[in-house]
């Protein structure tokens, strides 16, 4: 495999990398493998000579049945993509806003106050364009949820396109905006797109978290004392009507991100890392690299390399990539194949009587919604002096940026695949309508913001 020199983000350190290494360390690198994924679904479920086979996959069975015993109950390919793969995904976001929170860009009020309250803006204000447009018909009310997030992969993957025309400053605010986003959503998804709920698994789970969270405060660093109860309360949560993708977010606030070993732990066995270094350099190589000998040694250097970084740290780096670029793109095949048999499927401010508009208020609320939310909200928080205006940047840029904001795509189109099931009837043909509007939106949110940032970005003067 040839290596090829780049540089890393801070541009002071050079390192080697594999072209597939260096491909997925892009910002904008899961934007685009997630955007082939959707044309691919697309043409999967329209094609004739695939539709069919597209629709049996997601049908599939994939329960384990013993006599009249089955579990988990009705799971299919689809039911496993978005309750159990999308589970990992929630865990890894739970992370990211735990780390943020703790000591990234949520981590102090002065931080984390003007993109919260960015965020509150940007989910108020579309979820009040849908439902004004939504408003009456009964079908299609539950739908508000849809265009109220913001997908960090793509929006901050066209900032990393668009370069130094966006100051850093706005780069970081959109960023902690998307993560606050990320922790209202979940909480929407939590509080209004969960079933009836089955109090005594609910009690069993609560008791559950509250086992390991003691454990935790008492210091146990052991992965495998947080994987069993993770499983247990992803059952738990499956079968009590909280959706089981919930569970994800709860044990990553309760996996510890404190190390194993100290510090002074690890400048204590330093002497002795120095020691075994020289022991590997003076070993003679038999029967091949590494041989039994040099194994020993890595292993003990591994051992306590690993565990003087803490177990939330390693879990995120370590899932990150599976996440990004293997269930996000298998979530985008099995969610974004909307059957599409007829035109009227674009037309967003197609309006039914019986079945409102859906696709015209997601639309308006990616579009519109999420950049004057996300607007009006900072200017309040900038006026009454509780927030500050990122530096280097004006209100043209912040509202060039917040139209990024209106990139909802992977979330947005979760809680589409969660919504409108009080009326199954008409549920299918909702939910396609939403996916078609979430595409539209969110390319023409993606398309509005560039062009903007473009329009408002001042060059620098050129010198006689």
């Amino acid at each position: 495999m040839k290596l090829i020199p780049i540089y890393a983000w801070n541009k002071g350190v050079h390192i080697f990398e594999t072209k597939q290494e260096r491909f997925v360390k892009r910002p904008w690198a899961q934007g685009v493998v997630l955007l082939l994924c959707v044309v691919v679904a697309m043409l999967l479920a329209n094609l004739p000579w695939t539709s069919e086979a597209y629709k049996e996959v997601l049908e599939t069975t994939l329960s384990i049945k013993i006599g009249s015993f089955e579990f988990p109950q009705g799971m299919t390919v689809e039911k496993f993509i978005n309750d159990i793969l999308m589970v990992v995904f929630f865990f890894t976001v739970g992370l990211e806003i735990k780390r943020e929170v703790v000591n990234g860009e949520l981590s102090s009020r002065q931080k984390a106050v003007m993109p919260i309250i960015a965020a509150f803006g940007g989910v108020i204000m579309p979820a009040l364009i849908y439902t004004l447009v939504n408003h009456s018909p009964a079908a299609a009310s539950s739908g508000w949820g849809i265009p109220t997030a913001t997908d960090i992969a793509f929006a901050v993957g066209i900032l990393s396109i668009l370069g130094d025309k966006v100051p850093v400053s706005l780069k970081v605010f959109l960023t902690a905006l998307a993560i606050a986003d990320d922790l209202i959503a979940i909480l929407v998804v939590a509080l209004f797109y969960g079933g009836s709920i089955n109090l005594l698994l609910l009690g069993i789970a609560v008791l559950l978290i509250i086992f390991v969270l003691i454990m935790n405060k008492l210091g146990e660093k052991r992965m495998i004392f947080y994987i069993i109860p993770a499983v247990a309360i992803w059952i738990l949560f499956y079968y009590s009507g909280i959706h089981a993708t919930m569970s994800g977010v709860v044990m990553a606030f309760l996996v510890p991100m404190t190390p194993r070993y100290t510090k002074e732990y690890y400048f204590h066995k330093r002497d002795h890392y120095r020691h075994l270094l020289s022991e590997y350099d003076n070993i003679h190589e038999e029967g091949g690299f590494p041989n039994g000998p040099q194994r020993h040694i890595l292993r003990q250097l591994s051992r306590t390399s690993r565990n003087c970084i803490g177990m939330s740290y390693r879990l995120e780096h370590a899932l990150g990539i599976w996440v990004n670029f293997v269930i996000m793109p298998i979530f985008a095949l099995a969610n974004a194949g909307v059957t599409i048999p007829s035109v009227e499927y674009f037309n967003v401010f197609n309006f039914s009587p019986e079945l409102g508009s859906v696709s015209m208020g997601i639309f308006l609320g990616l579009l519109l919604g999420k950049p004057i939310g996300i607007t009006l909200a900072s200017w309040i928080a900038v006026k009454a002096k509780v927030g500050a205006m990122p530096a280097k940047a004006n209100w043209k840029m912040l509202f060039a940026v917040a139209c990024l904001g209106g990139i909802g795509f992977t979330m947005s189109i979760f809680v589409d695949t969660l919504s409108f099931g009080d009326h199954p009837e008409v549920a299918e043909q909702l939910r396609n309508m939403g996916k078609v509007a979430v595409l539209m939106g969110s390319l023409c949110a993606g398309l509005l913001g560039s062009i903007l940032v473009n329009l408002f970005h001042k060059k620098p003067a050129i010198e006689n």
